[in-house]
């Protein structure tokens, strides 16, 4: 009898066991979502505080666009040498560097304004940005998986979404209202994020890790890229896209709040903030909802919309009218959002599953020189153009560009 009322007490053990590691991963999965968001928001903090730097240091438009470039830079190097490299070590030693990178920028941003200490915090920032990008992602499917074994990847893809885009809104909101209303508008938002940042290594120390640590390790080599999938209309009408969609993301995280305060004649910090964090909240919230459309369908709405959009944004400038320009900046916003997730959709259905990351990767590189040469070309076409001139020959390129994408698009759907 004695042997028959103690034997399930194992049994009962193990659920007991189980229970306490879901929770574990639930937590890790929040402390996670928190570090990532602080990553990517502390990546935009400078956009609403530019028009600053270039009054207290004499920088120009096309010094600005120097300065994100460095950023996009550093992001496209560190994807590609250190994207993928917490497959084999574990995802916590690649995100507690990663974040000990940003604080170090942040510490830059603090000691000096200069420009070369500017530059050398934007590099270090993208540096950083890069390595938690992808790791992050990987990690929050990870979490999300032993937290709820068997559910829906929903909560896992909207969680991501909302950490790295909508992070990216919320740093120049932040930022914007700090710069507006608290004294030292250049180091008040940098304290406040370097408080995060450290709050957020000490999550990420908190969690638990989600990949064991090869004890033979591959031989190390670059992430590789390749843009040759079997259908390769199919795959240049995706990274023309994806370009397209960084470049709307690109001129409101470089040169936008600089036309707000000269162009529009609105120097306030805090709306230039609000603009960016309405454009990249509106592309977050924009892929969430559109989660059960069929990837066509999503192209197609992110065309019409980034279209829309950014002829709104032009005549909201010619018209030097506020309202036109942040209602075309959010329509442009919804639609760069939705096409780059239908981009990531059509590569991930091309690639086959052993090239599937280059096939990404190939996909993130063209989509950063779409964040990076537009913008740094609207700087130094500003040096000889007026603002309003620039900007409509911007959306002249994007729009063609746009309908090059609904042109091999179809043509694909067409042939296939």
């Amino acid at each position: 009898m004695a042997q028959s009322t103690s034997a399930p007490r194992p049994r009962a053990a193990a659920p007991t066991g189980t229970r306490a590691s879901a929770r574990r991963h639930g937590v890790g999965f929040s402390l996670i979502a928190f570090a990532f968001l602080t990553a990517m928001a502390f990546s935009t903090v400078p956009t609403p505080l530019y028009p600053l730097y270039m009054a207290k240091d004499g920088f120009s438009t096309f010094m600005v666009t120097v300065v994100f470039a460095v950023y996009a830079v550093g992001v496209v190097i560190s994807l590609i040498l250190a994207g993928h490299i917490s497959d084999w070590v574990g995802r916590k030693k690649v995100l507690v560097p990663a974040i000990g990178l940003e604080l170090i920028a942040a510490v830059l941003f603090l000691t000096d304004t200069s420009l070369p200490v500017l530059l050398a915090a934007r590099l270090i920032t993208g540096l950083g940005v890069g390595m938690v990008t992808a790791t992050a992602t990987a990690h929050l499917h990870e979490l999300h998986t032993a937290h709820r074994p068997g559910a829906s990847t929903q909560r896992f893809e909207l969680v991501s979404t909302a950490a790295n885009i909508g992070g990216l809104g919320i740093g120049p909101l932040v930022a914007g209202l700090l710069a507006q209303w608290v004294t030292g508008p250049l180091r008040t938002p940098y304290i406040v994020f370097a408080a995060l940042l450290l709050a957020s290594i000490v999550a990420i120390a908190l969690t638990p890790e989600t990949v064991e640590e090869q004890l033979v390790r591959p031989a190390y080599r670059p992430q590789r890229i390749s843009v040759d999938h079997g259908d390769r209309a199919g795959y240049i009408a995706a990274a023309a896209a994806g370009f397209a969609s960084f470049a709307v993301f690109g001129l409101f995280t470089s040169v936008a709040p600089g036309f707000v305060a000269g162009s529009l004649h609105h120097p306030s910090r805090a709306l230039a903030g609000l603009i960016v964090f309405a454009v990249f909240g509106a592309a977050a919230t924009a892929q969430s909802l559109t989660t059960r459309l069929t990837t066509t369908a999503k192209r197609g709405l992110g065309l019409l919309a980034q279209a829309a959009g950014v002829a709104t944004l032009v005549i909201g400038m010619h018209t030097a009218n506020l309202a036109a320009f942040l209602v075309g900046g959010i329509v442009a916003g919804i639609g760069a959002g939705v096409l780059f997730k239908a981009s990531l959709g059509t590569v991930a259905a091309l690639a086959v599953p052993a090239k599937r990351s280059e096939a990404l990767a190939g996909l993130f590189l063209i989509s950063y020189l779409g964040l990076t040469a537009p913008a740094v070309g609207i700087g130094v076409a500003t040096r000889s153009f007026s603002a309003t001139t620039v900007m409509t020959w911007f959306a002249g390129v994007l729009l063609v560009l746009l309908g090059t994408v609904a042109v091999l698009a179809r043509r694909r759907s067409t042939t296939g």
